[in-house]
């Protein structure tokens, strides 16, 4: 899959974000925008939706990392991919049918052409009737040629599915012809990483554009608009899981559409993740360094203060994206590889819906608070039932938050405890490395510290210093992790005080706390 374009200089990065991740011509997105707006069909945005994320799937599924279920410990050459083959088979189905109602009466003409090519003898017509097929002049006749090119793969998928097993190779083979006929075509391919289309991915919310566009800096204006159109993109995702449990009744009819979905969710998550978890940091500090060199030197004293400022702002927002990036992987890894069965698994359709409803009501409340989250760190406190278009959304996000206060409280009680009570003779030696006080900082940074500045914790500042002061060196002293202790003891206190709180808010008034399940879900992000 493509990486993102860098983003011209002096443009709002949210609307080039929208209309030139994809890389259309200016020519190419007006015929298109026409195009999607004359069409004559109800819901025409999800249906377009729907059928750029299964085409996206060509690339995302072949990837068996994509795939949920437990990580194996069979190489992928000695597994048989059969039955990820006939979700695929599936899922191709449901491409052909949306690109039918996308077509309408031209479909019809189509599928006549087909029969034409299978019964004119002449080779001669038959090859002027297949390149009819590949003209991609407008938006309808790209999808003309994508219809006929899958629908071929499509039979040639039927004949491989006789055999008893499937390689990996094969599997894959298949996989990248499709994906090579859809990176081919003009008018629709989404095959490219974190790409967004004005057609679906306009954020609707005031707040939240206002708040995009007030961020100084041309990288962190970026970083921003690209984190929230991807969070807002992933709600769509289980929006789309959502509906597609309720309108496909019959297993066929959903499983492969379920999984080949999952696919372009686990991998955009990936993507979104290690892209802030690489990136931020030095994308952020080359842009202040160069506005910094854009000074004077003999202007640097009088704005020493506000650059001052400006460098804590970016690495106030370098560790909001960090923390963004820990917590959307960990909420990944439990739901991909906890909560969801397998391609291959063995499950009844009941156990299939169950198992894809349960992950939706875990990730949907993670990325609406990673959302809330970022606009905290930015200072604006977002409105949740002004950003998400669901009633339920602030229940779901305080009693999420709620169970989160309660995990991260346990994961602090467990280091200090832990630091506590360690040998005397290693406790006091000069310097020491304990592998606890190193997994401590990676979950501090996937949900401590999103929780500080959801707080507005009053000793943020104190506390961060100290954890700061333990990540600077693999090397721990005493004293420093004397000083961690001593607030994480503070902060332990103050989490339980904010659960109480929290428990008490008007959204979940009579939703009692399930610990039991609560301790169960930190025992999977803890990876126990």
């Amino acid at each position: 899959m493509r990486s993102l374009a860098p983003s011209a200089p002096d443009t709002d990065a949210y609307d080039d974000l929208l209309t030139r991740t994809r890389g259309l011509p200016r020519e190419q997105r007006a015929q298109r925008d026409f195009w999607f707006s004359s069409l004559p069909l109800e819901a025409k945005d999800d249906v377009l939706f729907e059928l750029e994320i299964l085409l996206k799937s060509s690339a995302c599924f072949a990837n068996p990392r994509n795939h949920p279920g437990p990580p194996r410990r069979a190489p992928v050459v000695a597994q048989d991919f059969r039955q990820p083959m006939m979700l695929f088979r599936d899922g191709m189905q449901r491409i052909i049918e949306l690109q039918r109602q996308l077509l309408g009466t031209r479909d019809r003409t189509l599928v006549f052409q087909r029969y034409l090519e299978t019964v004119i003898p002449e080779d001669s017509m038959r090859t002027r009737l297949v390149r009819t097929g590949e003209n991609q002049h407008t938006p309808e006749e790209s999808l003309v040629s994508l219809r006929t090119s899958l629908t071929s793969t499509q039979e040639i998928i039927e004949g491989i599915l006789r055999a008893q097993r499937v390689p990996f190779r094969l599997f894959y083979s298949v996989l990248s012809t499709v994906q090579r006929d859809v990176g081919r075509n003009v008018f629709f391919n989404p095959l490219t990483a974190l790409e967004f289309r004005p057609e679906f991915d306009r954020i609707k919310s005031r707040q939240v554009l206002d708040l995009i566009r007030s961020v100084p800096g041309e990288e962190a204006h970026r970083l921003v608009a690209l984190t929230f159109l991807s969070l807002f993109r992933m709600l769509r995702y289980l929006r789309l899981l959502e509906r597609t449990l309720i309108t496909a009744p019959r297993r066929r009819g959903y499983a492969g559409r379920t999984h080949l979905v999952l696919s372009v969710l686990r991998s955009d998550a990936r993507a979104l993740s290690d892209y802030l978890r690489r990136r931020s940091g030095t994308l952020l500090a080359e842009s202040f360094e160069r506005d910094l060199f854009r000074v004077r030197a003999s202007d640097l004293p009088a704005r020493s203060d506000s650059l001052r400022a400006a460098g804590h702002r970016l690495l106030g927002i370098k560790s909001a994206l960090e923390g963004i990036s820990g917590n959307i992987r960990l909420e990944m890894r439990r739901a991909f590889q906890h909560d969801l069965p397998a391609p291959d698994a063995q499950v009844s359709d009941t156990e299939l819906r169950d198992a894809v409803t349960a992950s939706i009501s875990n990730l949907r409340p993670a990325i609406r608070g990673a959302i809330l989250f970022l606009g905290k760190a930015l200072g604006v406190s977002l409105e949740g039932d002004g950003v998400f278009d669901d009633e339920a959304a602030q229940r779901e996000t305080s009693e999420r938050l709620r169970r989160d206060i309660w995990m991260f409280a346990q994961i602090v009680r467990a280091f200090s405890s832990k630091a506590q009570h360690s040998p005397a003779e290693d406790r006091w030696a000069p310097v020491y490395n304990f592998q606890y006080v190193r997994e401590f900082l990676a979950y501090f940074r996937a949900m401590g510290y999103p929780l500080l500045r959801a707080s507005d914790y009053p000793r943020f500042d104190a506390f961060m210093q100290a954890m700061g002061r333990l990540e600077d060196t693999d090397l721990v002293d005493p004293q420093r992790l004397e000083a961690a202790i001593d607030e994480c003891m503070a902060f332990h206190g103050f989490l339980l005080k904010l659960f109480d709180d929290i428990s008490k808010r008007d959204a979940l008034d009579g939703v009692n706390f399930d610990r039991r399940a609560a301790a169960s879900a930190l025992k999977l992000y803890l990876g126990d």
